[in-house]
């Protein structure tokens, strides 16, 4: 059986994952041996009196900073048990965690991530111990630990099994630079509203053609800054220009 992939959280409140990867697919592939997400608490390495592990800042200024000694020995515990882990700060001035990102994540053999919290994290401790930072966007939160929740379910996806199915990642949101095609599910008719008729005849092809459709539609109406980047052929950008041209006939209509 293939090792699984590990991880491993620095944080201060190891208690606010227990639930979180406990439950749903990351539980069960977690059961499965598929991954194995570990916390380590930072408190307990504090060599302070009381086992705090922030302290004011030089300087001044508003707000408390995470101390580097602790987070420097937890680290190195860690790290002896994860030799080749890549270490990873959650923090606001990292590269954005993308699908991408992400697929490249799931190709390591183990994750250490570091959870922010206060006012920022002692740089001395980021630059000893950290490999990068990562921000899942722009916007702040009270701590890492909602981000390395988000990031470690965005990376597990792409862990053969974890899904059940090696198609699953690359068929949804931004696998492939747009957003996902509606779906659909029993009743076909629900209260006067039907199914779309294409999806019942068993036509692969032409269900394969009208998810590609629909997809290319939702991304031009909700998010069409994806457009710009995502990789199209020719036959996209053909179903675009019908696109267009059908919601700028709708639209004159209305008016």
């Amino acid at each position: 059986m293939n090792e699984p992939f590990r991880v491993n959280i620095l944080t201060i409140f190891p208690e606010m994952f227990e639930s979180f990867f406990s439950s749903s697919i990351l539980g069960r592939a977690g059961e499965q041996g598929l991954i194995d997400i570990r916390t380590t608490d930072i408190r307990p390495y504090s060599k302070s009196k009381h086992h705090n592990t922030d302290d004011y800042p030089f300087g001044g200024g508003a707000g408390m900073v995470m101390m580097a000694q602790p987070i420097l020995d937890a680290m190195s515990a860690v790290m002896a048990e994860y030799p080749s882990a890549r270490r990873i700060y959650l923090g606001p001035r990292g590269k954005k965690l993308t699908t991408s990102l992400a697929r490249e994540l799931a190709q390591e053999k183990a994750l250490v991530l570091l959870c922010g919290h206060y006012e920022g994290v002692d740089q001395r401790a980021l630059d000893s111990c950290v490999d990068e930072e990562i921000s899942i966007g722009d916007y702040i939160l009270t701590g890492g630990e909602p981000a390395a929740m988000v990031l470690v379910d965005c990376v597990a996806r792409f862990i053969p099994g974890v899904l059940g199915s090696a198609e699953s990642p690359e068929e949804e949101s931004f696998s492939d630079g747009l957003l996902e095609y509606p779906q659909y599910t029993r009743p076909r008719d629900l209260d006067g509203m039907q199914v779309p008729e294409v999806l019942l005849n068993g036509d692969h092809a032409r269900i394969r053609s009208w998810r590609r459709r629909e997809s290319l539609k939702a991304t031009l109406k909700y998010r069409p800054d994806l457009l710009e980047t995502a990789p199209l052929d020719e036959k996209d950008r053909k179903m675009l220009n019908e696109i267009r041209k059908e919601l700028t006939e709708s639209c004159s209509s209305e008016n």
